[in-house]
């Protein structure tokens, strides 16, 4: 798992290293203080039960599926506070659970095209002896489609805070959609 983070690190380093931004202006203005942000994430390699993101997962009698979405102010330039909700469930044929997610942090766009986020996630679980908590890193590139449409592919990793619940933490690739304004 240290050798797929430090990897990610790696990537990140060199989409950065290669970005061709001149100036320091935002990108037509979709990340300037004062606007907003509405996104949507998809996740590739692992789910957990604390997900803000839209999934849905099925291999044999076992299925799973979340739903949610992340909103944010540009309190500054480049610099959104961030929080999330997201509600889900699990099924294995025997045993049905509905999770419902939260999640509170902030997103930063480096040179307003590279988005580096810090976060808190956790879930609430009905009947369950101990609820998942996160901490979040993430980062990716974004592509600005216009004035209010970007998407954002990237890479995250969450570090679980609660050993009791599980002592591993999530690699992911994510793809967000995200409207500006």
């Amino acid at each position: 798992m240290k050798k797929v983070f430090l990897l990610a690190l790696a990537l990140i380093a060199f989409n950065f290293a290669s970005a061709q931004e001149e100036g320091s202006s935002t990108a037509s203005g979709q990340t300037a203080k004062g606007k907003w942000l509405i996104e949507a994430n998809t996740g590739f390699g692992g789910a957990h039960t604390a997900d803000t993101g839209i999934r849905f997962m099925s291999q044999g009698d076992v299925s799973s599926w979340n739903i949610g979405l992340d909103g944010g102010y540009f309190i500054m330039d480049d610099l959104a506070l961030k929080a999330g909700l997201g509600y889900g469930a699990f099924d294995n044929g025997t045993t049905d659970t509905n999770t419902f997610s939260y999640k509170i942090g902030a997103k930063y766009y480096v040179i307003s095209k590279i988005p580096v986020s810090l976060d808190y996630t956790g879930s609430s679980t009905k009947d369950a002896v101990e609820d998942p908590s996160y901490l979040g890193f993430g980062a990716g590139y974004a592509i600005f489609l216009g004035e209010n449409v970007s998407i954002e592919p990237g890479l995250r990793y969450n570090l679980s805070l609660n050993d009791d619940f599980t002592e591993d933490g999530l690699f992911r690739i994510n793809i967000g959609f995200a409207l500006h304004f």
